[in-house]
């Protein structure tokens, strides 16, 4: 019996919904599972369409139908690969929207335009796959660049897939900012956290909470800088601060920062359920020298190399221009196997 059947049968049992938790998770479980065995149905339609197509061209001996064949091609390798990514998200969150801040550290002025340089990366990863970008917070470097910035990125599997990109990132380049054209080496965080869905339960006291209002320093013209319409909220309980300042209005600032600061808790609490708070943050490490776990090499060769998983390329053009599928990919394969060489120990 496929696992599908299995949980569709579970649902059916009169006490299913007697575990709220448990239902949950048989739901979201049903809802990878359904939709993997979707892309695999849309795979195997396309593959017969491109087959038909070739048959005709040689039938009819018509040149022209090649260009829709190569076209063809060159999408369903696309497919596969995010098909094949997508078979090894498996954890009920990863079909959620994500959170992502990115945070300058060692490398002064270098490390601000490094922080800008990655959101300008993950900004194109999410276009090609048409995502939906919404910056909440962004502080300006002093000079050029930006010291931080969190932006939530909205569509299937985001979280999945850009949980990868926890951790240090290292650029190696001569720096456009050194007159005597010197390399410089500079470093950014990159944080990634699920945003928490409605159905999740995460209980947040008014007597918890403080909510502190100031005026914008991003973007928004004169407006935004003449009214309080930031909103920062710190949570007690957690030491959690969060904050949004991206809207004009004060009441939608409020909103955006409530569903991060829920987001958050509820990831402290998943991780200290699994007793790997810790672990999550020594894996991110400090940023600085000896933590990166992917680095950015421009000078004296291109080259950009995850450090975990060894896959590295030499198409810098691409990476940063947000072709980072196949370093996601081989992330996914890389915890696929630690997890599994656990469960065998």
């Amino acid at each position: 019996m496929s696992q599908i059947k299995k949980l569709e049968i579970e649902m059916l049992n009169s006490n299913f919904w007697d575990d709220k938790n448990r239902a949950k998770k048989v739901m979201a479980e049903l809802d990878i599972l359904k939709n993997i065995c979707q892309s695999w149905h849309d795979l195997n339609t396309h593959i017969k369409d491109l087959i038909d197509l070739r048959e005709l061209a040689r039938y009819e001996n018509d040149e022209n139908l090649l260009e829709g064949i190569e076209n063809g091609s060159k999408k369903l390798e696309k497919d596969l690969l995010v098909f094949e990514t997508k078979v090894k998200l498996d954890d009920e969150h990863d079909k959620n929207d994500a959170i992502i801040s990115i945070h300058a550290g060692a490398g002064g002025t270098e490390s601000c335009d490094w922080v800008q340089m990655l959101m300008r990366m993950y900004f194109r990863w999410a276009e090609d796959r048409d995502f939906e970008i919404e910056v909440v917070d962004i502080l300006n470097g002093d000079e050029v660049g930006i010291k931080s910035i969190t932006m939530i990125i909205k569509g299937d599997y985001a979280y999945g897939l850009l949980q990868s990109e926890v951790g240090v990132h290292r650029l190696v380049r001569v720096s456009p900012f050194d007159s005597n054209k010197r390399r410089h080496t500079s470093f950014s965080s990159v944080d990634v956290i699920a945003v928490a869905t409605d159905s999740i339960d995460i209980v947040i006291e008014d007597k918890d909470i403080r909510v502190d209002t100031y005026r914008s320093s991003g973007a928004g013209g004169q407006h935004i800088n003449k009214t309080d319409s930031a909103v920062r909220i710190t949570h007690f309980p957690t030491g959690i601060i969060v904050q949004s300042q991206n809207d004009r209005s004060q009441i939608k600032n409020r909103i955006t920062a409530m569903k991060l600061l829920k987001a958050r808790l509820y990831e402290f609490e998943r991780e200290k359920q699994r007793a790997s708070y810790e672990k999550h943050y020594n894996e991110k490490g400090s940023i600085e020298w000896g933590s990166q776990i992917r680095s950015y090499v421009f000078m004296p060769y291109q080259l950009v190399k995850d450090h975990r998983t060894g896959y590295e390329t030499s198409r810098l053009d691409l990476i940063m221009d947000g072709k980072i599928d196949e370093f996601i990919n081989a992330y996914l394969s890389w915890k696929l196997e630690k997890s599994n060489s656990k469960k065998n120990m």
